[in-house]
């Protein structure tokens, strides 16, 4: 599986300007966007209810009511507070979908930010929204605006967690094409979409473009928001993750606690992005075989994940891949089977049956029997997971070669040499196809 997490979902308040404050509402919702976009969340929060509270005055179905209720939604979905965000959010959406068409570009960010939120808790609901909310931009706003660039970005963002890399290339591009034309080099909002770029020059092994573009976003970021923000912390943590893969762990290590730091101070210990920074720390610490350390980060970035996300979430899957990966590096006398067959059900279930992200869990599956010397258990899940890789339209390279190399390993351990040097055979030529340029 992906064990490195890059962040990426592009968000929005709803924004006002007060042009005088001519109430205590407008001086309030000012000063709440500001600690906001500060990435004072906790201030905000505070101011938020505040606002919401004087906005009620203003009438249930009044825009003023519906954009404080989208904001503070917003402040508590940044906080993972995902079951106080749902309600507000519905509202919003309600209030702005009774005045018509006049509301329809705030009817479209209350979608993408519903949408976002159902990609913590109820993963199959995000497309159609997020879909929903790319037509009302396109239609409102024209095809080259920044805001239809934003739900590109989101919608890419979805299928690369699906595992559809293709797709999410298609989106990710015309994002950051529109972004280019449209924004200043310095915005901010340029590093989300130059980011995405940086992800797919590292999926097709291009380390040191990725690199560039990953350092270009993290300077615009600290330029314009500051080292401390959150999305500072994001850019440090994808390009630790670069190094990570690179093997440049001296240089990885000290970004990813700075940028754990970041998280842990703005968004509180118990934040998914806080448990996709441990995950990564510890991924970093197995790399260099210091499993003792990496245990506990799992094990924290897990429990996290469970509570935050619900125990059906793939970020879930992922924590138990790699909790039981560390175990069976370690050689401890544990029976990790059930870790990797409670992430595989979860993947079926979210993704269906036949997606490639549950072929590349079945591999770690096939990799956890045959150290465990459960060699037709391990034959059956990787003979499975080629199964699911044939049946697609185009072959993923990187997890087709692991599952190769994988067999070969299983054939070499039963002693079937022939088999094995034909599989590692096919695993090279994937690997030579993958790192050869474009």
């Amino acid at each position: 599986m992906r064990n490195l997490i890059l962040w990426s979902f592009c968000l929005a308040l709803v924004p006002w300007e007060g042009f005088g404050q001519t109430n205590l509402w407008d001086s309030t919702l000012t000063a709440a966007q500001k600690a906001y976009g500060q990435g004072r969340f906790r201030e905000a929060e505070s101011l938020f209810v505040q606002a919401e509270k004087e906005a009620e005055a203003f009438g249930p179905f009044d825009n003023r009511l519906a954009m404080t209720l989208n904001n503070l939604a917003r402040v508590y979905q940044r906080e993972a507070r995902y079951t106080d965000a749902e309600p507000l959010f519905k509202r919003a959406l309600g209030i702005w979908e009774n005045v018509g068409d006049s509301a329809i570009t705030n009817k479209a960010t209350a979608l993408n930010n519903l949408a976002a939120l159902y990609t913590y808790r109820r993963y199959g609901d995000a497309e159609p929204l997020f879909r929903q909310c790319l037509a009302l931009r396109e239609k409102r706003l024209g095809p080259d605006h920044p805001e239809v660039a934003k739900a590109l970005n989101n919608l890419g963002e979805l299928y690369w967690e699906q595992g559809k890399f293709a797709e999410a290339e298609a989106l990710y591009r015309r994002a950051l094409f529109i972004k280019e034309r449209t924004l200043r080099p310095e915005d901010p909002e340029l590093a989300t979409s130059i980011n995405n770029l940086a992800a797919l020059y590292i999926r097709q092994g291009k380390y040191a473009a990725g690199e560039s573009v990953f350092q270009r976003a993290l300077s615009i970021r600290q330029a314009a928001l500051g080292p401390e923000h959150p999305e500072v912390a994001e850019s440090l943590n994808n390009l630790a993750a670069l190094y990570s893969l690179e093997g440049r762990y001296a240089e990885a290590e000290p970004l990813y606690v700075r940028s754990l730091a970041i998280a842990e101070k703005s968004l509180g210990p118990n934040h998914p992005a806080v448990a996709s920074g441990l995950n990564n720390l510890a991924e970093l610490y197995r790399s260099e075989k210091k499993y003792p350390q990496a245990e506990p980060l799992f094990r924290r970035a897990l429990s996290i994940r469970e509570k935050a996300l619900g125990p059906d979430h793939p970020d879930v899957a992922q924590s138990l891949d790699n909790l039981a990966g560390v175990l069976l590096l370690k050689g401890k006398h544990i029976n990790v089977d059930p870790l990797y067959l409670r992430a595989l059900a979860i993947r079926k279930k979210v993704y269906g049956a036949e997606n490639p992200v549950v072929a590349a869990s079945l591999s770690d599956l096939g990799v956890a029997f045959t150290e465990e010397g459960k060699f037709p258990e391990a034959e059956q899940a990787l003979a499975e997971a080629l199964t699911i890789l044939a049946k697609q339209p185009k072959s993923d390279a990187p997890i087709l070669g692991r599952v190769y190399a994988n067999m070969a390993n299983l054939y070499e351990r039963e002693g079937k040499h022939k088999k094995a040097r034909k599989m590692a055979e096919k695993a090279k030529a994937l690997r030579a196809l993958a790192e050869s340029p474009s």
